[in-house]
């Protein structure tokens, strides 16, 4: 390849990139045990780092720098795109380049008062991830089961909940929710790179992450530490190599249906001989294994799916490990997911909504909005409010959330209301509702405040295995 040419423009290097994945993606799926070499050359090359540049710079954690202090609107402004990409290129070439460590920076974690590691790599190193997530994505995506959906390009968490939903729909009534433990943080490394080669045979892309996975980190407390494990979250790259550790546990459960319960008849004589059937749903570190079949099936399923991840350095975590029956109901990103008997009828269907901790957290963000912003219009409110209320309705829009949504929308039209009072002390409630309540409904100016009560709910329907990746698009199994 000719990986001395000039810097293209942005265009054309996102279709010589496209064309280039499009490229290994096909020859990782004609030949599943090849091992791609000269691979380096792509990381260095002009198109691959201004499409990670780009990518980078287009990120809303651009404004966050690294060790060094420098934003990308730094480098783009001071010292320039050009020269930047120049130095860096060369630097890769001449085998100069060594990432930082990553700067630490500790934030809570969803639904309790525990807090998480969020490493953030410099933009220099944000860049070279970027452009080695480029070559490696395509390669690895060819080897990735259909059962994994975080993290990948074409596949959302909305497909994972569907297939829970299907499987629960058709007697997979036990369930075992999964709980890696510090799965970012406890990767082994040797593992992982071991993993990497039986497709990676360029020994400058395994030492380019290998330095990735132990530049260490700067505390908060201004110390720096070996990562001996794991791979920061934080980082471009720290999702894919997660995914290539977490596979050991996609290909053991997919060998073993494909091997034992992949056809009906096969399904049939397990029933018969009173023996389980089960399936893995995962998404990035969080999974569950769906079983038809009995609490003890499901306990010695838990038992097999931690001695699958030993060898990768991880482990279940023994107090969020739990096994539930689909009639007592499990949370899963967000979701909670359990049968119950449909309203006059003596049916039993399985019902996805929004969890209570999912609704608690949308409140909490309005409370806290409604309880700013006082000094300003009420404009500016509602603008931060709707910001709020479609993100999380548009991810909320594909359950039963009927109720949800108008329950929701009433909490912030009164929490609204409330923040004019505050505003507004000496307003009658005439004149706000004059003012600021035509129809009864917050308006100011052009700015109206979302109604969750009229989002469109929309079933999502079960894609299966038919999700094309960005490098073999399909005119079918693409739509809801």
């Amino acid at each position: 390849m000719n990986t001395g040419a000039p810097w293209p423009t942005a265009e054309l290097a996102e279709a010589r990139v496209l064309g280039i994945q499009a490229k290994l993606h096909r020859w990782a799926i004609d030949d599943p045990t090849r091992r791609f070499d000269d691979l380096f050359n792509l990381v260095c090359d002009p198109a691959f780092l201004l499409v990670g540049w780009r990518r980078v710079r287009g990120n809303m954690g651009a404004r966050t720098a690294g060790v060094d202090g420098q934003t990308a609107a730094y480098i783009e402004w001071v010292r320039g795109e050009a020269a930047f990409l120049a130095e860096l290129r060369a630097d890769l070439k001449a085998r100069r380049f060594a990432p930082l460590p990553v700067r630490e920076r500790m934030i809570p974690k969803p639904g309790g008062r525990k807090r998480r590691r969020l490493g953030i790599p410099t933009v220099r190193d944000r860049v070279v991830q970027a452009a080695l997530k480029l070559v490696l994505e395509p390669i690895f995506e060819a080897d990735f089961q259909p059962c994994s959906y975080g993290f990948r390009p074409g596949r959302r968490a909305q497909d994972a909940l569907a297939e829970i939903h299907l499987l629960a729909s058709h007697s997979y009534e036990w369930v075992v929710e999964g709980d890696i433990e510090a799965c970012f943080d406890t990767i082994d490394h040797t593992a992982l790179l071991q993993r990497m080669r039986r497709r990676i045979g360029d020994k400058r892309v395994l030492g380019l992450v290998k330095a990735f996975c132990k530049a260490g980190i700067l505390t908060e407390a201004g110390q720096v530490q070996d990562t001996i494990t794991g791979t920061p979250q934080g980082g471009i790259l720290s999702p894919l190599l997660a995914n290539i550790a977490l596979s050991v546990l996609d290909e053991h459960f997919a060998e073993a249906w494909q091997q034992t319960m992949g056809t009906n008849a096969q399904r049939r004589t397990r029933k018969a001989r009173g023996l389980a059937r089960y399936r893995l749903v995962r998404y990035a570190d969080d999974f569950v294994v769906m079983v038809a079949g009995t609490r003890a099936d499901a306990e010695a399923l838990k038992g097999e799916a931690a001695a699958v991840l030993a060898p990768m350095g991880l482990r279940l975590s023994e107090a969020k490990t739990r096994i539930t029956h689909i009639d007592e109901g499990l949370d899963f990103l967000g979701y909670r997911m359990q049968r119950h008997q449909k309203r006059g009828t003596a049916k039993r269907y399985v019902y996805t909504y929004p969890s209570k901790n999912a609704l608690q957290a949308i409140k909490a963000k309005v409370r806290t909005i409604s309880r700013q912003n006082r000094n300003q219009p009420l404009a500016v409110l509602l603008h931060r409010l709707n910001l709020a209320l479609r993100g999380w309705c548009v991810y909320f829009r594909h359950g039963c959330s009927a109720r949800t949504f108008r329950y929701l929308g009433q909490f912030t039209w009164e929490r609204t209301l409330k923040w004019l009072r505050r505003k507004h002390p000496n307003a009658t409630w005439k004149q706000l509702r004059r003012r600021y309540l035509p129809g009864w409904w917050p308006t100011d100016g052009s700015v109206v405040l979302a109604n969750p009560e009229k989002v469109t709910i929309i079933r999502y329907r079960y894609r299966g295995a038919a999700i094309p990746t960005p490098w073999t698009p399909q005119a079918a199994g693409t739509t809801r």
